[in-house]
């Protein structure tokens, strides 16, 4: 994988496990950070500062793992900011550059019609990076994500994740893109997506990634 690839998220759960996959691939991956992780190929710098680094970088591929909670950001705005501000003028600097692909790890429910916030703004940024017209966009929808994400845990979420076995057996058919995935799975899949070169715009539930990552599609 000789590509380069534009990452942003890099030091969250699942954006850590796609630059360990994609590095161990020998991707020349380019992961802009606010703060170091310790791996190679790391971008630091200010989120304002972004855009102009993906300028100057330019690519094959943009990834977006970036997402907070609205507790961690410490307001619903301090999200937005994030999850919605941060995602889409990186994505916005990848197309004027001409990165012709781009994968958005988004959520299970996204919709910018959705009554939940959360899931609101993970609509609309959705809409807003497919409307720039990549060559190809995946959109990753995964369920309630398992893995080590330390301390940054809701209450909601490690209660999910402790009874996720038992949910997840009656979560058949077309619901099981709510149940609780491996992480690693979602890395995985996405690393495998960085490859595919195919024009259109894809989501996947947790189904799909399931299957992109064992080789099945």
């Amino acid at each position: 994988m000789a590509h380069r690839i534009l990452l942003i998220g890099g030091t969250g759960l699942v954006g850590g496990l796609v630059a360990a996959r994609l590095e161990g691939e020998g991707a020349d991956l380019r992961a802009l950070q606010r703060r170091a992780s310790g791996r190679p190929n790391e971008e630091i710098a200010p989120p304002e500062r972004w855009p102009a680094r993906v300028a100057e970088l330019g690519g094959e591929v943009a990834i977006s793992a970036l997402g907070t909670t609205a507790r961690a950001a410490g307001s619903e705005a301090a999200f937005r900011a994030v999850d919605f501000g941060m995602v889409a003028a990186f994505a916005a600097a990848a197309r004027a550059a001409g990165v012709p692909r781009m994968i958005l790890v988004s959520s299970v429910g996204a919709d910018a019609g959705s009554a939940t916030f959360y899931l609101r703004v993970k609509g609309e940024v959705e809409a807003a990076v497919r409307a720039m017209g990549f060559d190809r966009m995946d959109i990753a929808r995964p369920g309630l994500l398992r893995g080590a994400r330390g301390g940054d845990r809701r209450l909601g979420e490690r209660l999910g994740i402790l009874v996720s076995p038992v949910v997840n057996l009656l979560l058949r058919g077309r619901l099981d893109r709510f149940a609780a995935i491996d992480a690693s799975a979602v890395a995985e899949a996405i690393a495998a997506l960085a490859g595919r070169r195919d024009p259109g715009t894809f989501v996947h539930h947790n189904r799909d990634l399931l299957q992109i990552r064992s080789g099945m599609v």
